[in-house]
């Protein structure tokens, strides 16, 4: 199985401290791959290098056998990348099947002066668009709140929605930061469900999340980090019985017993 992301020896220091220091991973077609540790471990740094948010000061991302590293993020997701971030990006004002839509933009090949002038090229892109978008939330479960303010669905809700954005851009890989954040029980199981039919149409997934529950049901693969080190990685059962793991965790103690 080719890897459809590859991340070599990523490193990034601010100030002369290593936030992320010497991280190798790789993510193939329909797997997913968490990148779990404790708070200030690295996580959403090392997002922000593979999503182009960051210049790495070391190291590569490689998507689909080219090397994408420091790219600007909206050429990554022509290039197959998309994300999702911690806080949300929704416009609360704005219908949901709007927001869905706005996904479809970067893929448009159609001028400004055509859309100015409506004319029949830019209605058609228009109108396969907003078909796309309903086909996404149908798939993410919101097709029946489509006509709804974005700013009246519930936490959960809100975080699919993201989601069906971001697949709009037709990703190979996708990147989650902390899609269950904030959510309740329900809306993570519904949540974990997303991820997995996401994975098993072939797309990669690479998720950053503290809900270790979650983390250990949908990952094929774990990478853990701590003070910006890769202490750990493997498959669920292997991480969980790690004794580095637990200690970043729970303190040399726990390890230790």
């Amino acid at each position: 199985m080719s890897d459809l992301l590859s991340i070599e020896g990523l490193g990034i220091s601010f100030g002369g401290i290593k936030a992320v220091n010497d991280v190798s991973f790789r993510v193939g077609p329909g797997e997913i791959v968490s990148v779990i540790g404790p708070n200030g471990a690295g996580k959403t740094t090392l997002f922000n290098m593979i999503s182009g948010v960051y210049r790495p000061g070391t190291g590569r991302v490689v998507l689909s056998g080219e090397d994408v590293t420091g790219i600007e993020p909206h050429e990554l997701a022509r290039r197959g990348m998309s994300r999702t971030f911690q806080n949300l990006q929704i416009f609360q004002s704005m219908t949901v099947l709007e927001n869905a839509v706005t996904g479809y933009h970067l893929r448009e090949q159609g001028s400004v002066l055509a859309d100015m002038l409506g004319l029949p090229s830019s209605r058609r892109r228009a109108r396969e668009a907003a078909s796309g978008a309903m086909e996404l939330l149908s798939r993410v479960g919101l097709d029946r709140a489509a006509e709804r303010a974005a700013g009246n669905l519930s936490y959960g809700s809100l975080k699919r929605l993201e989601i069906a954005r971001a697949l709009a851009l037709n990703p190979r890989v996708l990147l989650l930061d902390e899609p269950a954040a904030g959510c309740n029980a329900v809306e993570t199981e519904e949540i974990d469900q997303l991820i997995a039919e996401v994975a098993k149409s072939g797309v990669a997934v690479l998720l950053v999340e503290h809900d270790m529950k979650m983390v250990m049901r949908v990952s094929n693969h774990i990478v853990v980090l701590d003070h910006g080190e890769k202490i750990a990685e493997g498959d669920p059962a292997t991480i969980s019985r790690n004794p580095a793991v637990i200690a970043a965790y729970l303190g040399t103690d726990h390890a230790d017993g």
